[in-house]
């Protein structure tokens, strides 16, 4: 537990993060609301292009930097806490071609696929040049492993990460995407994979088939954890995920996965960023208990009062503040401004946050100005609760 802060209004907060982070999901916080930024973007970023953390900052981990912030933090290292165990007929073989270029070959006794990425001097994740699924074989070769591959429980990096992470917040956990986003996103690409679901329907449907059945699997092991939230990690974008799509393919999955979840008293959120105001409609339809990361305007392409009126009185918004508020770009007052309006739109079902991430571009320091907005909200839901109580 963190020790008390004092503000500037000369009031103090005591720190339990996990506690008040559980509280607010579940609704029992007394009207309060957390403060969880990402900032691992702005982080990581620096740290790549080996761009020193300003004063005073400088030299801190992750961990330190939240601690020295004061705010609480998502804690999604607890992915570690699941693993994907490929069939052991799998076989990689990793090639480094004369062309700069990285060749991964994936053996099956189904057939082969190939992935074929390009290193960049900008960012620790490759560039994808040829996809592991280009082809009608490669994706029958796709549902193959799902299909063969199991999910082990690692308690050991559970406890790794409550160790380092721990008073930071409670923990949580993201599902592997389904369906369409993981056709997209993982395997083919947006243009391809949307032919594909056209001009391979069998196909397309026994990849899917594969799919859910290995998530149904996963979802045994996080019904048996002490993980109480789980977000579905799916990046779902209106713009390539249209209503017709989302009803046939993307719903009915959301559905099944939030009702077995609910089954052990999760809480179920997902994970909406991009253009969402065509697909704001389907919030309640989908059975979750939250959504995270939509973006309102002016970065996204809804309002505060749109996703209100979405989300009701029943459902958790976690994050809100567009990202590019952190940017100097854009005055502190309208930053201060989109905060007041959330706490008013949405508190206590809110988990307050950055919709996505403070970029690498944003000031750090505004994290701590937000953060002192939340402690005065708080400390009135205090004071007015025992005023109650006496």
């Amino acid at each position: 537990m963190h020790g008390p802060r004092d503000t500037e209004g000369g009031f103090a907060m005591e720190r339990n993060w996990p506690k008040l982070h559980t509280d607010v999901v579940f609704g029992q916080s007394g009207g309060k609301i957390i403060w969880q930024p990402r900032i691992e973007c702005w982080y990581t970023d620096k740290q790549f292009a080996r761009e020193p953390l300003p004063e005073p900052y400088t030299g801190m981990t992750p961990q330190q930097l939240y601690r020295a912030l004061d705010c609480s933090a998502r804690i999604y290292p607890y992915n570690a806490s699941f693993r994907w165990v490929p069939d052991p007929r799998e076989h990689w073989t990793v090639t480094e071609r004369n062309d700069g270029l990285v060749e991964y070959r994936i053996e099956t006794p189904a057939g082969n696929q190939t992935l074929i990425v390009r290193p960049t001097p900008t960012s620790p994740h490759p560039v994808t040049v040829k996809r592991e699924v280009s082809t009608e074989e490669e994706l029958r070769v796709a549902a193959w492993r799902q299909r063969h591959g199991t999910w082990e429980w690692d308690q050991a990096a559970f406890d790794a990460v409550a160790a380092e992470w721990g008073d930071l917040g409670a923990p949580v956990m993201f599902m592997p995407r389904m369906n369409v986003q993981c056709l997209y996103i993982e395997k083919m690409g947006v243009k391809n994979g949307l032919y594909a679901i056209y001009d391979w329907p069998a196909a397309i449907e026994d990849f899917f088939e594969a799919l859910h059945d290995s998530h149904d699997q996963l979802i045994d092991l996080f019904n048996a954890s002490p993980i109480r939230m789980v977000n579905f990690g799916e990046n779902v974008h209106a713009g390539t995920l249209s209503p017709p799509l989302f009803e046939r393919y993307h719903l009915p999955e959301c559905q099944h996965r939030a009702r077995r979840l609910h089954e052990a008293g999760k809480h179920v959120y997902s994970h909406w960023d991009g253009d969402t105001k065509p697909l704001l409609r389907y919030a309640h339809d989908t059975e979750l208990d939250g959504i995270e990361a939509i973006t309102p305007k002016p970065q996204g392409d809804v309002t505060l009062e749109e996703v209100k009126e979405a989300l009701g009185d029943d459902m958790v918004y976690w994050d809100g503040i567009p990202a590019v508020l952190f940017d100097s770009l854009f005055p502190e007052e309208q930053l201060i401004a989109c905060v007041e309006r959330l706490i008013e739109l949405f508190a206590p079902r809110l988990v307050l946050g950055i919709s996505d991430e403070i970029s690498s571009t944003g000031e750090i320091e505004r994290i701590r100005l937000v953060g002192e907005i939340v402690d005065r909200y708080n400390a009135q839901c205090d004071a007015a609760a025992a005023r109650a109580g006496g």
